[in-house]
């Protein structure tokens, strides 16, 4: 179409000029309408900053003769403590509504607010790919009358630069008019839905199509094959030699020896945190995939707004899906506004948490992008600590994984002991694997990225069930590399045997998915993580799985061998006994050890008595191994979604209730406060 590089040019244009804009993102207390001068103004004598010029903040003149002067003042020295425009300052506290002031501006600029409404697709000379690109970037071409009009949503210093009389506009620009970012991200939603779609889904597979779980013609032979191949495994020690047999127990107890190796290391002492300055704070991007989470989505917003992190550099994308209307509904009724966005994933490929995740990402406007789940309640101070472990390390360093901690340990046997595997894997085992320099599992929540090294990885495979764990090792892959943060994230366990099975299942299922995918070339594997790498690989998920498929053939051979073997052979069944007893032992020891260590190191070491039922815990383990072994001939891409709100005890809440002042320990009550300052807020309203 004629124009079209013109317009890709000013894309590019555009991106560095409101890239720029897109200043250092800061967080400090959060100002609430109701308070704004009382609280910025103790805030700003308690640092003292200067006192402003009437008109330091241009873009605050068109709305001068409609909001008090003690707000604009406030706006002014927010603006100058976060290092954005006093607009954003005034949008982010509801002193005006968004559209509201973008109305203003444009009367004040002598343009319009264009609603894009009544636009059409065949207005806009961008591709599909490049539009997607316009709803992050802020700007938008359009074709009307024969001209090319540039519709603006401002972000940042947007707004400045566009109403400063000092600053020349881009020659570029011509005619312009102003939207909303809300507005212009439907827009883009609604004319690129297919592609949006497509790219959610099949991102990584077009980008590194070895390295994705989509069907394949050969998909089902590979998992006939791998289904096989497991079978033979976990039967081997019965049906070969004892040759065979010692060289399968052999891999288990390595797998058991890595475990036990990570107690030696000692848990990541928290830094104290150097107090980074608002204004050097990036645009930070929080996304949380929510499905049928109606119960539990005011608790969520509730935790979101107690970050320690400016409202005004928070990009927050809720992703829903299409038939959720409950959960729509209920973020509704939150009267979210700013920095919430809704997105409802496309109705394209498998309904997982990758595609969903991969469709907000789309559109993220941070430097850094955080996934949290419905369930989770994070410190406040942990985006700045993430922040701080990018900033403090290399560009190699893509992600960084928060502890998960279960909050309601204390309502049943099974939820302590899942509270115990969490302890084991990310306050032990996965501290011991980054100190190792070896490849991390991720898990499905916390996970702190670059979004620039995201995007540049393909984003999370939306046909693997554990995207989590498959992440992390592609990061590996792809030279990039994953730490361990010393701050805790606050999760729901499931109370249910029912629900607990579902979600082991998925997990399993993911872990052979990832397994089989990695597999495909295993020299190239080898080269990509060397050889300490490549034998971690195998241990944490052939390992892993292999020990649940088989522990119950070990127990039935361990029974066997003991009083059946005795009345044939005395001899044959000492050794058999030996070889059975030494190999459950030493699995039940890299449970066991580092979970206790653990709980200890977690403060829940009151629930380990719960370890002793680690073999029951086991046998649990190897129904729901098998049943995902089953369930990835039948239905691979299979998404059985865990239920959460149904928790009875909080061990957050009583921390809450405790008045600690540790930071793990002040959640419940930032939480409880910011819902009593917010009511406070819209009553003065």
């Amino acid at each position: 179409m004629a124009g079209t590089k013109d317009v890709s040019g000013g894309v590019q244009v555009a991106f560095g000029v409101v890239g720029r804009t897109a200043v250092r993102r800061a967080a400090v207390d959060k100002w609430a309408i109701g308070g704004i001068p009382r609280a910025i103004v103790r805030h700003v004598g308690r640092h003292a900053l200067p006192v402003f010029r009437a008109h330091a903040c241009p873009e605050l003149d068109c709305v001068r003769k409609l909001l008090p002067r003690r707000i604009l003042l406030a706006a002014q020295r927010r603006a100058r403590w976060i290092g954005l425009g006093a607009d954003c300052a005034l949008i982010a506290a509801d002193a005006i509504t968004e559209e509201a002031y973008l109305a203003a501006l444009a009367g004040y600029l002598g343009t319009s607010f264009e609603r894009l409404d009544g636009i059409a697709r065949e207005d806009c000379p961008l591709d599909d790919r490049q539009l997607i690109q316009a709803a992050a970037t802020g700007l938008l071409p359009l074709r009307q009358g024969g001209a090319l009009i540039w519709v603006v949503a401002p972000r940042c210093l947007t707004a400045r630069r566009l109403a400063d009389p000092l600053q020349s506009r881009p020659g570029w620009l011509g005619r312009f008019r102003l939207t909303s970012n809300e507005r212009l991200r439907r827009f883009v939603a609604r004319h690129t839905q297919r592609t949006l779609g497509q790219q959610a889904t099949d991102g990584l597979h077009l980008t590194y199509p070895l390295l994705s779980n989509a069907p394949r013609a050969s998909s089902m032979r590979r998992r006939v094959i791998l289904a096989l191949t497991m079978l033979t495994a976990a039967t081997l020690p019965f049906a070969a030699t004892a040759a065979c047999s010692a060289a399968f127990c052999a891999l288990l107890l390595a797998a058991a020896t890595l475990r036990l190796a990570s107690v030696a290391f000692a848990r990541p002492a928290p830094t104290r945190s150097i107090r980074i300055h608002d204004h050097k704070l990036p645009i930070y991007t929080v996304i949380c995939a929510l499905y049928h989470e109606a119960n539990i989505v005011n608790e969520l917003v509730a935790a979101i707004r107690a970050l320690d992190y400016p409202p005004e550099k928070l990009d927050v994308k809720f992703v829903l899906e299409p038939d959720d209307h409950e959960t729509r509904r209920a973020l509704v009724r939150l009267e979210l506004g700013p920095p919430f966005d809704i997105i409802t994933a496309p109705p394209v490929g498998p309904r997982t948490k990758p595609k969903a995740l991969n469709a907000a990402l789309a559109s993220a406007r941070g430097s850094f992008t955080v996934v949290y789940d419905a369930e989770d309640i994070p410190e406040p101070g942990q985006l700045r600590r993430a922040f701080e472990a990018f900033m403090t390390a290399g560009g190699r360093l893509a992600c960084v994984q928060a502890s998960l901690t279960i909050d309601n340990a204390g309502d049943n046997w099974l939820t302590r002991l899942f509270a115990a595997d969490y302890a084991g894997q990310f306050d032990v085992f996965l501290p011991a694997l980054a100190a190792m320099h070896l490849p991390l599992p991720l898990g499905g929540s916390s996970n702190h990225f670059r979004t620039a090294a995201l995007r540049r990885i393909g984003g999370w495979d939306s046909y693997n069930v554990t995207e989590d764990a498959d992440l992390g090792l592609r990061l590996w892959r792809l030279g990039y590399r994953s730490a361990v943060l010393p701050s805790a994230t606050y999760e729901e366990a499931p109370a249910r045997f029912v629900a607990w099975l579902r979600q082991r299942t998925r997990w399993y299922k993911g872990w052979m998915q990832t397994w089989l995918v990695h597999m495909r070339r295993p020299r190239r594997l080898l080269r990509d993580l060397g050889p300490s790498g490549a034998i971690a690989f195998q241990l944490l998920f052939a390992g892993s799985v292999l020990s649940a498929l088989v522990h119950p053939l070990f127990l039935a051979g361990l029974c066997y061998a003991l009083f059946i073997t005795p009345l044939f052979s005395p001899a044959a069944a000492g050794d058999d006994a030996t070889v059975f007893t030494a190999a459950l032992a030493c699995g039940y020891a890299s449970t066991i050890v580092p979970n206790a260590v653990g709980l200890r190191r977690n403060g829940l070491f009151a629930h380990g008595w719960v370890l002793v039922l680690t073999p029951l815990y086991w046998l649990l383990l190897s129904l729901a191994a098998w049943r995902a072994l089953l369930q990835l001939l039948y239905d691979p891409h299979r998404w059985e979604k865990t239920e959460h709100g149904l928790a009875r005890t909080s061990r957050l809440s009583a921390l809450g209730q405790r008045e600690e002042t540790a930071d793990v320990g002040v959640v419940a009550r930032r939480i409880r406060q910011r819902q009593r300052n917010r009511k406070q807020v819209i009553a003065k309203t």
